[in-house]
């Protein structure tokens, strides 16, 4: 599991990500010591964990406020010397990093912002050398329908299922458009996890109360991930791609 806390607050963010982070500990355990380049990655909830385990780890995140509690997080926890905080975006990275910099990139939660995922990816592909490995991390488009469809918000349902980006959060995607992208970019998918099946229906009273409901979630998540019948309910998609 994700690093974390034993604070009642923090146990379903620990489900949520386990998943991600068994695939990612796998990709990066076969790499051995390697530079990490972290998208997004603002206080550090994956960058600390992966210097921790050795890795270099470059974090590029527009907000300055993100990137003070990423270095505070990298002292505590005795990495600060592995991880460099540069303020930026997705859309600069080339010119922040250069071309064939990182062996693995982290791009989480970014590619549904963008104005353009197809050229994003095409940026990311550039800073990965030869053999590197892109985990990226989206929001699924079936799910967000369900959701809204639930909560009675019948014509943002519609919308979506139509394929409109959905207001402030911004693109969605499927499988195939997502795969389809990540083609284009020059990149060969290499796996795709299905995120927050469950994790997000599960009350959190739930998991605060009922002794071993967390890992008893995290291992109902871990055991779906890989089932391509749960790729359309899960929140989340996470695919892993090689340059």
């Amino acid at each position: 599991m994700a690093p974390g806390s034993d604070r009642p607050s923090e146990r379903r963010g620990a489900a949520r990500t386990a998943v991600v982070w068994d695939a990612l500990r796998a990709v990066l355990d076969a790499a051995g010591p390697c530079d990490v380049l972290d998208i997004g990655g603002g206080t550090g909830g994956f960058a600390v964990g992966v210097a921790e385990l050795g890795h270099r780890v470059v974090v590029i995140d527009p907000s300055p406020d993100a990137l003070a509690s990423l270095g505070r997080r990298a002292q505590e926890k005795g990495v600060a010397d592995r991880v460099t905080a540069s303020q930026g975006d997705l859309a600069g990275v080339l010119d922040l990093v250069g071309p064939d910099r990182a062996d693995v990139v982290l791009c989480h939660g970014v590619l549904e912002v963008v104005d353009d995922p197809g050229a994003a990816l095409q940026a990311l592909a550039g800073v990965l050398r030869p053999g590197g490995v892109l985990s990226l991390l989206v929001a699924q488009r079936h799910a967000a329908v369900i959701a809204r469809a639930m909560a009675g918000h019948f014509g943002q349902a519609r919308s979506l299922l139509d394929g409109a980006d959905d207001g402030r959060a911004g693109h969605r995607f499927t499988h195939d458009e997502l795969t389809g992208l990540v083609a284009a970019a020059g990149l060969q998918t290499t796996a795709v996890h299905a995120i927050r099946v469950f994790s997000d229906l599960v009350p959190g009273s739930l998991l605060d109360l009922e002794p071993g409901a967390t890992q008893a979630l995290v291992e109902l998540e871990q055991a779906v991930a890989q089932r391509p019948e749960y790729l359309p309910l899960a929140t989340q998609l996470h695919l892993l791609a090689r340059h």
